[in-house]
């Protein structure tokens, strides 16, 4: 018998979630007494001190097709306990190539296969993901939360131009999705985050901050995972294809 709490508890599912924004969103909405399905290409950390993680893990490559798919179908059977309802959706898992030194790859220099695969992770998995569990968000009337970024509208110093562009699609095709599952009960938006405190920070940030972000400081993780939550609850029940800049004013 399904138990009645397990059906009552929100759940959300959360793409690259092992470090910076994804680890903050995992700590805000597991705080907040959602059970989170968290994805990423490597297994669950032994030495991670979430409880629930080992149970709640999915390792998926999202750069293969076959594999996000196979995915697919275990959270599908992870949902089944609640009532196959899936409150929640943020797809923030995403690849940035460096060439040798951590160099940026333009338009000109970019591997033919490395814009495949970026473009595999960053913008065709959460169209899969989303289309693949249409029927539990629309159970849950749901929400959909696609990470963009600040170099999605434009040319970045650090960020290459197959994830630029990557990004920029993203952005797109949430108001796509807005359009398309918002007669479902599903809402669908975006974030685009600039200058975050993460591990994947490149030398020269500091110049960025000082001379582009009115606020003069880097974001921090926690101040995106807010964001998302805000997009995944009743809070924002009526925001439907927007894009949240969260950039200490970096757009302006």
């Amino acid at each position: 018998m399904t138990n009645i709490a397990n059906e009552d508890r929100k759940t959300l599912i959360l793409t690259g979630a092992s470090r910076g924004i994804g680890h903050a969103t995992v700590k805000r909405f597991s705080s907040a007494g959602w059970r989170v399905i968290t994805c990423s290409r490597h297994g669950f950390p032994e030495d991670c001190p979430w409880e629930a993680g080992p149970d709640d893990h999915i390792q998926v490559d999202l750069s293969d097709p076959d594999s996000t798919s196979k995915a697919i179908e275990e959270m599908k059977k992870g949902l089944e306990a609640q009532g196959s309802r899936l409150n929640a959706l943020v797809n923030n898992a995403a690849i940035s190539p460096k060439g040798e030194g951590g160099k940026r790859l333009g338009a000109i220099d970019m591997p033919i296969p490395d814009w495949q695969r970026v473009f595999l992770v960053n913008f065709f998995a959460p169209i899969m993901l989303a289309r693949g569990l249409m029927d539990e968000l629309k159970l849950a009337q749901g929400a959909v939360v696609n990470v963009s970024s600040i170099a999605g509208s434009r040319v970045h110093p650090f960020a290459g131009a197959a994830y630029a562009t990557s990004k920029a699609a993203l952005a797109s095709l949430t108001r796509e999705m807005a359009a398309d599952f918002g007669p479902l009960g599903v809402r669908v938006n975006a974030i685009s985050p600039g200058e975050i405190d993460t591990s994947i920070l490149s030398p020269g940030t500091e110049k960025i901050v000082e001379e582009q972000i009115p606020m003069r400081r880097l974001g921090e993780p926690e101040e995106v995972a807010k964001a998302i939550y805000f997009l995944c609850t009743e809070q924002s029940s009526y925001v439907n294809g927007a894009e949240l800049h969260i950039n200490g004013g970096q757009h302006v």
